[in-house]
C-alpha cells in the first residue's frame, strides 16, 4: 500500500511527464537558448562597453592597448560565434569548445579563480556546456538507431551527463543564505534536497523541473537589473547574475530533455 507522500510524488511525476510530452520538441531549443544566453549578453556587452573593458584589462594586467583590445575582440567574436554554432546545430562540439575556452580565459582574466561565489557559478556554467556535448553524442547515436552501438561512445556520453549534472548543482551553493529566518531555512532545506536528488540522479526530471521553476522565480525577484538605470554598476552586476542563472536553468532543462544518464539511481532502478 502506497503512502500519501508516494501518491503525491507519483502524481507530480505524471503531471511532469504530461507537460514534457507536449513540449518535447520545444524543450531542447529553449534549453539551448537559455544556456547560451549569458554568452550572448556578455558578447554584446563587449561591443557596447568596448572602451571600458579594454581599459580595465589594460589597468588590471598592464598588458598594453593592443593585447587588451585583442582580449575584448576575442571575447566578442568567440562568444557570439560559439553561440551561433550551438543554436544553429552546426559544429556544436567546436562551438562548445570555444565557449569553454572563454569561460577558462575569463576565470583567469577577471580573477574569478579567487572569488568562490563567481567560481561556483562558472563551474555550473561549464556543467551546462558539458551537457550540450552529451546531447550531441545522444543525437549521433539516434541517427544510427537499430545498428549495433559502440560501447565506448555510450560510456563517454554517460560520463558527460554525470559530470554536467553534478557541476550544475554548484549554482545552488551561491544561493544559500545563512539566515535563521523560517523562510530562508525552508528554502535551504528544499533546495539542498533538490540538488542532492539531481546529483545522485533520483527522480531527476521532476527534481530538475522543480529546481528550474524555483531558480526562475528567485532570478526575477533577486536579479531585477531592469529596475536600475543604465550605466550604474549595480545594473551590470545584477544583469550578469541574471543571465548566469538563466544559463544554469537551461542546463537543468537539458537534464530533463536528455535524462540523468547511465550513472544514476533512476537508471539503476530499471534493473531492479
Amino acid at each position: 500500500m502506497t503512502s500519501k507522500k508516494d501518491r503525491i510524488i507519483n502524481a507530480a511525476e505524471d503531471l511532469a511527464d504530461k507537460v514534457l510530452r507536449h513540449g518535447k520538441h520545444v524543450l531542447p531549443h529553449v534549453a539551448r537558448l537559455f544556456l547560451v544566453s549569458t554568452f550572448i549578453e556578455d558578447g554584446i556587452r563587449m561591443w557596447v562597453q568596448w572602451s571600458s573593458q579594454r581599459d580595465y584589462m589594460n589597468q588590471a594586467w598592464g598588458c598594453g592597448w593592443f593585447l587588451a583590445s585583442f582580449f575584448v575582440f576575442f571575447n566578442l567574436i568567440g562568444q557570439l560565434g560559439g553561440c551561433a554554432l550551438v543554436l544553429a546545430r552546426r559544429y556544436v562540439n567546436i562551438g562548445c569548445g570555444i565557449l569553454l575556452g572563454i569561460v577558462a580565459l575569463q576565470t583567469v582574466a577577471y580573477s574569478i579563480l579567487w572569488d568562490l561565489k563567481f567560481l561556483m557559478k562558472n563551474l555550473a556554467l561549464v556543467g551546462g556546456l558539458i551537457l550540450l556535448l552529451a546531447e550531441i553524442k545522444a543525437e549521433g547515436r539516434s541517427l544510427f538507431a537499430g545498428l549495433p552501438t559502440i560501447g565506448e561512445g555510450n560510456k563517454h556520453r554517460t560520463y558527460l551527463q554525470l559530470g554536467g549534472r553534478i557541476l550544475l548543482v554548484f549554482m545552488f551553493l551561491t544561493l544559500v543564505r545563512f539566515d535563521l529566518s523560517l523562510v530562508e531555512v525552508m528554502q535551504n532545506v528544499v533546495g539542498t534536497a533538490l540538488v542532492l536528488l539531481i546529483a545522485v540522479g533520483y527522480k531527476t526530471k521532476l527534481a530538475s523541473l522543480v529546481l528550474v521553476t524555483w531558480l526562475m522565480v528567485l532570478n526575477i525577484y533577486t536579479h531585477d537589473f531592469w529596475n536600475y538605470e543604465a550605466g550604474r554598476a549595480m545594473r551590470d552586476f545584477l544583469k550578469y547574475d541574471f543571465f548566469q542563472t538563466l544559463s544554469v536553468a537551461g542546463g537543468l532543462l537539458l537534464v530533463v530533455a536528455l535524462g540523468p544518464g547511465g550513472y544514476s539511481m533512476d537508471e539503476h532502478k530499471k534493473n531492479w
